[in-house]
């Protein structure tokens, strides 16, 4: 579902894809082509980063409407996935931080004034806050960027129009949540009312840290609930930018709070506590049966799982192969491949397959590779050191496993995490976990029978 919606919202204003992992072609049957290997050569070299266009200001947590650090005092990095570097020391937040935020957002659950606000209210601070994000749209786009390595032009004028559309509409049913009147035997009269479910424990992903934010803060808010956000550890910046913003636009105290931190301790700390009521997490398939386990052995908490998962993509014998390879790149290189449900198979008849090797090959050799705050960049580096690891490490098994590297397979410059766009062919058997945020791209041959 992830997919389909981030689709929607950003494939229409983005002019070509991004590529990070390989996207591997399999024959079936008669596998004769040939292991050439074709020198990586038509992408932009690394030049020197540039210094994106705004201050990192907010690196603490946001409690109770304050700014502060965590318990413990400790800080983790933030790094530049461009060159591998520090650039901000953020709070670390641990279950004393998460008991903190959860207590202010119980109060101004219980005793505040945004439950008990009128549904056009909490509507109209909604609205002011997104009126907000655009003017302040260029800010958070470079700071999504410089944190999480997408192009900046994917960013500005893609995400963060949507991050404001998003918060627009979730305001527009803040006021059209009715219950019903239910027909009943006898001289009754039943009717239901739906009201808001109290502290809301929210853990999001780095892939999408603003699109995440709002997927899982808009609903929340819309329907007077309180929250607690945990950010992504290797994302953490726009979540806490965006935070502010929405005190400016008149957010209450306590209402949203946002704790930076790990999955384990911060995460976890949020999913077992007995005072959250509603846990949301957007995530790999293992963790989420981790957040599931904690919240049944805590207080049976509400809980809302968006996992990984790997999607086909079909190419018919009729289809225009040059649309097709455009649609499969964009499915499958998307923001740098690190998409919940990226087009991680794709099938491709016999009859036009060969045709389709190439011409998907010639587009990852055309593929821009750089600095993505540089105009004209198509892919950044990988989110982080691991990302960039187990990349690789999927490279080399398609290598080892007999399959043809087309292109690419190798890192890209001598800083950073970049990968060359990457293109496999024939290849015969995949037996790989799912990832959510990468797999084997695998494209088979559909032999007609």
């Amino acid at each position: 579902m992830a997919a389909r919606r981030i689709s929607s919202l950003l494939s229409r204003s983005l002019s070509a894809p991004s590529a990070s992992t390989p996207l591997l072609l399999s024959r079936g049957k008669n596998p004769g082509r040939g292991r050439g290997v074709y020198r990586f050569s038509n992408a932009a070299a690394l030049e020197e980063t540039i210094t994106p266009p705004v201050q990192i200001s907010y690196t603490q947590h946001l409690i109770n409407g304050q700014f502060v650090d965590a318990a413990s005092g400790k800080t983790f990095p933030a790094h530049d996935p461009r060159t591998g570097e520090v650039i901000a020391h953020v709070a670390e937040g641990d279950a004393e931080d998460v008991n903190r935020a959860v207590a202010a957002a119980r109060k101004a659950f219980d005793e505040g004034p945004w439950p008990k606000m009128s549904a056009y209210e909490r509507s109209l601070i909604m609205l002011r806050f997104a009126d907000l994000v655009d003017k302040h749209r260029g800010e958070l786009a470079a700071l999504e960027s410089w944190n999480s390595g997408k192009p900046y032009e994917q960013s500005a004028r893609s995400e963060l129009p949507s991050f404001a559309r998003l918060f627009r509409y979730y305001a527009g049913w803040a006021d059209k949540i009715h219950g019903l009147t239910v027909p009943a035997d006898g001289n009754h009269h039943v009717q239901t009312l739906h009201e808001p479910i109290g502290v809301a424990g929210q853990i999001i992903p780095w892939n999408f840290p603003l699109i995440m934010f709002a997927w899982k803060v808009g609903p929340a808010l819309a329907c007077g609930n309180t929250i607690v956000l945990k950010s992504a550890e290797q994302t953490p910046l726009t979540a806490l930018y965006a935070a502010k913003l929405f005190q400016e636009a008149g957010l209450p105290p306590g209402v949203l709070n946002v704790v930076s931190g790990y999955g384990p301790s911060a995460g976890a700390a949020l999913a077992c506590h007995m005072d959250v009521d509603k846990i949301a997490f957007t995530g790999s398939t293992e963790t989420g049966k981790i957040i599931l386990e904690l919240a049944a052995k805590s207080n049976l908490k509400a809980v809302t799982l968006e996992l990984g998962g790997k999607s086909p993509f079909i190419v018919c014998e009729d289809a225009d192969v040059d649309k097709a390879v455009e649609l499969a790149h964009f499915a499958l290189f998307f923001n740098q491949g690190q998409c919940c449900c990226a087009g991680s198979r794709t099938y491709v008849h016999e009859r036009v397959y060969d045709e389709f090797v190439e011409k998907a090959k010639a587009r990852a050799l055309r593929r821009v590779v750089g600095d993505p705050f540089k105009k004209g960049v198509e892919q950044g580096p990988q989110i982080d050191s691991e990302q960039f690891e187990k990349i690789l490490r999927y490279i080399k098994s398609g290598v080892e496993s007999n399959a043809t590297l087309e292109c690419g397979g190798q890192r890209f410059g001598s800083k950073g995490y970049f990968i060359q766009p990457t293109v496999f062919s024939n290849v015969q058997v995949i037996d790989a976990p799912l990832c959510y945020y990468c797999s084997p791209f695998t494209v088979y041959q559909c032999i007609e029978s």
